[in-house]
């Protein structure tokens, strides 16, 4: 390495003054001494990141509970109309929670004047439209074998988990979606759609897809609003749905119940202790050879 000049060293690079050495000089006495080894490194704590995961296991028992009560709708075990009645109920129960939410102020969206009467209007367009759409939806999927359908739609649900926005950010409003939790939302509604073709009657066609839209469109809206609440109301919240979905894979087959509870306990319980465990592997070494940042002051 060659001698630097003999001026003194000049330990702080300016972007306005020529210094009197090469940009790519570092003194070989001081270049050790400067590395560092991992200096944004924190550890993680194993019940903090357990939280962190109750929006992937109320995803994921959103799906399974849809999925039970689609084999109930196939099997005729569940009159349409009574889903009609429930999909009603729990939108009317969850828009009320969403407006207590908005007036004790759990986040910063505010309700701008004429926004019920709006999401009023929405909501009936959009009752009538799948109404109109269910004979149509039907007979959409007539010609393509069971098998085929299976197997899309779980990929279209597997995608929906992939893609889905779980930001713990507390503040989100409805402008700031993510193209992935849109395209998350499509290839949930998708699944619904063709999983509604192997349905013999309209109204159950129209039923399924409508309770699809409900959760996997208006739910997640919800749940972002929801996460302001405190930590105890979350876990509450988290384990009743996990619950339900068992009790759903139950009504369909043991094989589904073993692979949902045993998706949930890798998902909630281990995969939070893999990562610390990983974390002794972290090994990221900063020194003088990386991006200079520079450092503007404002006035």
């Amino acid at each position: 390495m060659n001698e630097p000049p003999s001026t003194p060293e000049v330990r702080v690079k300016t972007l306005w003054q020529k210094p009197p050495h090469p940009d790519n000089y570092i003194h070989i006495d001081h270049f050790l001494s400067s590395l560092r080894r991992n200096p944004n490194f924190r550890p993680y704590s194993y019940w903090p990141l357990v939280l962190l995961t109750f929006a992937v296991t109320q995803q994921l028992a959103t799906i399974f509970l849809f999925l039970g009560i689609f084999v109930w709708l196939k099997d005729q075990r569940l009159d349409p109309r009574t889903s009609l009645f429930f999909s009603i109920l729990c939108y009317a129960s969850g828009y009320a929670v969403w407006l207590v939410a908005s007036w004790v102020r759990v986040t910063s969206d505010t309700q701008k004047p004429g926004s019920h009467l709006r999401a009023l209007k929405s909501s009936i367009l959009v009752f009538f439209a799948l109404m109109s759409l269910s004979p149509v939806l039907r007979t959409l999927t007539a010609a393509t074998s069971s098998d085929s359908i299976w197997a899309l739609s779980a990929i279209l649900f597997g995608l929906n988990v992939l893609l889905a926005d779980y930001r713990t950010t507390k503040h989100i409003s409805q402008t700031q979606e993510h193209l992935s939790s849109v395209l998350s939302i499509n290839a949930a509604v998708s699944a619904s759609v063709v999983l509604a073709s192997r349905l013999s009657s309209d109204t159950a066609v129209f039923a399924l897809v409508l309770l699809s839209v409900q959760t996997f469109a208006l739910f997640p809206m919800l749940r972002h609003k929801l996460r302001a609440l405190p930590m105890p109301f979350q876990a509450l919240w988290t384990l009743l749905l996990a619950m339900a979905a068992i009790w759903s894979a139950a009504t369909i087959s043991k094989v589904v119940t073993i692979i949902y509870t045993a998706i949930l306990t890798f998902v909630t319980f281990i995969a939070p202790g893999l990562l610390m465990w990983a974390q002794k592997f972290k090994n990221e070494i900063r020194g003088p050879w990386d991006v200079a940042i520079p450092k503007v002051k404002t006035t």
